[in-house]
């Protein structure tokens, strides 16, 4: 009897401690899980610099600048790429951009990015009610301008920041390093999770300023505007209620392994030894290109089976048969809303016809052009500003970012609206948004005096 006894329990004892191996097993699988599983990264605002009126730089002002260092077949190239670009009369230019003539100095230059930058970031800190010291990353983008201490340091320094502070300065990246900080901050976010990431993106118009004689080195004279964006990113499963977008896909394309698409924007001297940006003639070409790569590659993830169904089955078709055209995808299908950066009006055209966007597909990017001119990489945030100012930011809305830049590089943002979002006091186009759109000329004559 005894023996049976034991037995029994040695029986129960077993069955009890493989139950108890099975738990452990299957709360260890889940912990693993949960830790792998990807954690979200949320937009949870941002904010635009807005300078003041006396910013303002209207066309026939530029003209009459350039025209006491310009000689007459320089001015007569920026005065005829002038009256094209779809730039309007109210965009805005560093204080030392006014004056006659402008000259480059490393002092002008610190006082327009500090402007620019502190105001900005003020103004989002505000925005979210967010104390400096919360702040666990933080990336600064701006293409030529890089002084020492970086513009990353600068703000630690201003802001009084945490020493232990993860910062960056990307540099050199063109108007496509916006969306290039994004990438860097969420990749960091998910590594470091339960952290907030600050995005400040600008360029500098004093260091940029040529006065030689080279055509290709003036273009970046005619399109670029003061600007600038502070973004407020987070990994925090708290942040979801407050956030207003959820990032879904970042896709970047990078062409410098081809030596047209990496000598397109390029930094150089001219034969007098000024040193200046040069854009080439093939840029629409070398867009093309990179854009249509970017299109391959974001496609598969957004598109609606149906339009990949139809695009793939065109591509067979025009192999085999060697007729018919091969299917635009409809990204309308995939997107509500489109900002491309409004790096010129050639660039917002090409992609508008080449993706069969409505003109209110296309109506953000054109505005901005209008209103701020190229803000280079913050541009597709003055972008989103405008669609928000115009109340058609609805919950579950999904939002396309497209920027081109030096390199030549491609990059493309994908976030989904997570409330209803409307026009705020702190927008930048808050004192103007009941003004457009407005119907932009395709030639105006800037008339000098």
């Amino acid at each position: 009897m005894i023996l049976h006894h034991i037995h029994e329990l040695s029986r129960v004892g077993f069955f009890t401690f493989h139950r108890l191996i099975a738990v452990i097993g299957v709360g260890l699988v889940l912990l693993f899980l949960a830790y792998r599983r990807r954690s979200a990264v949320y937009l949870i605002d941002f904010a635009c610099y807005r300078a003041p009126d006396s910013y303002r730089a209207p066309l026939h002002s530029l003209v009459e600048n350039c025209s006491y260092d310009f000689d007459s077949k320089s001015l007569a190239f920026t005065i005829k790429i002038l009256e094209k670009s779809g730039i309007g009369p109210e965009t805005y230019g560093a204080p030392c951009m006014a004056q006659v003539p402008i000259r480059r100095s490393i002092a002008f230059c610190m006082d327009e990015a500090s402007e620019v930058i502190f105001s900005t970031v003020v103004k989002l800190l505000k925005k979210c009610n967010i104390n400096p010291k919360s702040i666990d990353i933080l990336i600064t983008n701006c293409t030529i301008f890089c002084p020492i201490p970086s513009l990353s340091a600068m703000i630690v320094n201003k802001f009084r920041m945490r020493s232990n502070i993860r910062s960056f300065h990307l540099s050199g990246m063109g108007c496509s390093a916006g969306i290039t900080s994004v990438g860097l901050a969420k990749d960091l976010l998910r590594v470091h999770r339960n952290c907030l990431a600050l995005i400040v993106s600008t360029e500098c118009l004093n260091v940029n300023w040529y006065s030689g004689k080279n055509t290709s080195m003036l273009l970046p004279n005619c399109l670029f505007r003061m600007g600038g964006a502070a973004v407020l990113m987070s990994s925090r499963d708290q942040d979801h209620s407050q956030a207003k977008y959820k990032l879904q896909h970042l896709v970047r394309t990078n062409r410098a392994s081809d030596d047209q698409s990496y000598t397109c924007i390029f930094q150089d001297v001219d034969s007098e030894n000024k040193d200046g940006v040069s854009i080439s003639k093939n840029i629409l070409h070398v867009a093309g290109d990179a854009l249509k790569a970017n299109f391959t590659s974001l496609g598969p993830v957004v598109l609606p089976l149906s339009e990949q169904f139809r695009y793939g089955f065109s591509i067979v078709c025009r192999q085999i048969v060697r007729k018919g055209t091969i299917h635009t995808p409809d990204f309308r299908k995939a997107f509500q809303h489109f900002c491309i950066h409004s790096g010129g009006k050639g660039i917002i055209q090409a992609v508008e016809k080449n993706l069969k966007l409505r003109e209110e597909d296309v109506e953000a990017s054109k505005m901005t052009l209008y209103r701020f001119g190229n803000t280079s990489s913050s541009s597709i945030w003055y972008e989103l500003s405008y669609i928000e100012a115009k109340g058609r930011m609805k919950k579950g809305d999904k939002v396309w970012q497209l920027a081109l830049g030096s390199g030549f590089k491609c990059n493309s943002a994908v976030w989904k609206c997570l409330h209803n979002i409307g026009l705020d006091s702190l927008n930048a186009w808050n004192d103007r948004i009941h003004l457009y759109p407005v119907e932009i000329p395709d030639n105006v004559e800037i008339l000098q005096s």
